[in-house]
């Protein structure tokens, strides 16, 4: 079966499988739609130049839900807070929380903006041009895209609320999007078996090392953003450290999984051009394209990693804290322990995927049936064209 459609069937199931939290109790006996802002009233608004804090009043009309068309009073509640809070002004679209008994609306929770619509918008535009530019793959691409985020939502993070090992479930959930994200690239393989054998080996040399690491660096996992509400919210059992150790890995999959392949590509096409290739070769030079591919890798993920604190470091600068106190802060020293931990995987994958693509890849029989497919032409008829 073509790994196009065992991949659209997961897709199906994924899309219908439901993740067991869909009716959480704090949501029972509301409604959750959208509300076009018709007036503002800014009076109970404490400003003290920087912050707001207090309440906005608004009147609304309800665009959707049991209430559509009804106008009513709403409010928004301002804690001080830049990150958090939100102002409304008229003709703006709100997310709302409808609270009722029977046919009358008790209160209208004005939750944030409501950006739906721009985000539909923008996946649009993204898809679009994805598929202009790379025709089948890009559509192979999107297909791989939408899986992945099923697989974290539907799998991965269900079962890491229901309590099953965070390591062990990230492996297994990153194995099977691995497997499945490289057969779209290759089809069901000898390439596909090297690129997986050389990302997974990658991966668990990167799962090891963060879970040594974790411990040495004495990181806990409440560092993580939400983490303590997570605990506050019913589940104080969860094992925040495992979880974070998880994330280091899972973080690093996406670079894994592209150098894994970029390497068994060129050791494939090295292959073709040179048919009477030993394994050892052909290995040699998927390490010469992994060599070069890791200098920029690494620093892929520096940038990846560190965008979102360069407001901590303006902070540190600004405060003028010595560099020696930086190193020793947990939220940077987990950055540093994400970046070199997730680098040392990349590095591994280099040797480990040359080593399986050369020793798959050289295989006379599959080399010959490859290259017949590929070429049209008998694999014997195209080394005496080329002599």
């Amino acid at each position: 079966m073509s790994s196009v459609y065992v991949s659209f069937l997961l897709f199906l199931i994924l899309l219908v499988i439901p993740t067991g939290y869909e009716d959480a109790v704090i949501y029972q006996g509301k409604d959750r739609c959208a509300a076009l802002v018709l007036e503002t009233n800014d009076e109970n608004i404490i400003d003290t130049g920087l912050i707001k804090s207090g309440e906005q009043s608004c009147l609304v009309k309800l665009l959707g839900g049991r209430f559509q068309g009804r106008e009513t009073d709403a409010f928004n509640m301002l804690n001080g807070s830049l990150e958090n809070d939100k102002l409304f002004a008229v003709g703006d679209k709100a997310q709302v929380v409808v609270s009722y008994d029977g046919n009358e609306i008790l209160s209208v929770n004005m939750i944030d903006h409501y950006r739906i619509p721009v985000e539909i918008l923008l996946a649009g535009i993204f898809i679009l041009v994805l598929i202009l530019i790379a025709g089948k793959t890009g559509i192979r691409a999107i297909l791989s895209f939408v899986i992945t985020v099923l697989m974290i939502w539907k799998i991965l993070v269900p079962m890491y609320l229901n309590g099953y090992d965070p390591i062990i479930t990230g492996i297994l959930i990153t194995g099977v999007l691995t497997v499945v994200i490289i057969s779209l690239v290759y089809g069901f393989e000898r390439r596909t078996a090297a690129a997986v054998c050389g990302a997974m080996a990658g991966l668990l040399v990167t799962a090891l090392m963060g879970t040594v690491f974790s411990s040495l660096f004495k990181i806990h996992g409440a560092i993580m953003p939400y983490s303590e509400s997570l605990l506050y919210s019913g589940y104080a059992d969860l094992n925040l450290t495992k979880i974070f150790m998880a994330s280091i890995f899972i973080g690093a999959s996406g670079a894994v999984m592209d150098l894994s392949v970029d390497i068994t590509s060129a050791v494939w096409e090295v292959i073709c051009k040179k048919p009477d290739i030993g394994w050892k070769e052909a290995a040699h030079s998927g390490m010469n394209v992994g060599r070069a591919a890791m200098g920029t890798m690494t620093t892929t993920l520096l940038l990846a990693y560190s965008g979102g604190y360069v407001t901590l470091l303006m902070v540190f600068m600004a405060q003028g804290t010595p560099v020696y106190n930086i190193l020793n802060y947990k939220y940077v020293s987990s950055e540093i322990l994400d970046t070199i931990v997730g680098s040392m995987g990349l590095v591994s994958v280099a040797p480990l995927t040359s080593l399986c693509a050369g020793y798959l890849l050289t295989n006379k029989k599959y080399r010959k049936n490859t290259t017949e497919k590929q070429v049209g032409i008998p694999a014997e008829e195209q080394q005496n064209a080329e002599k």
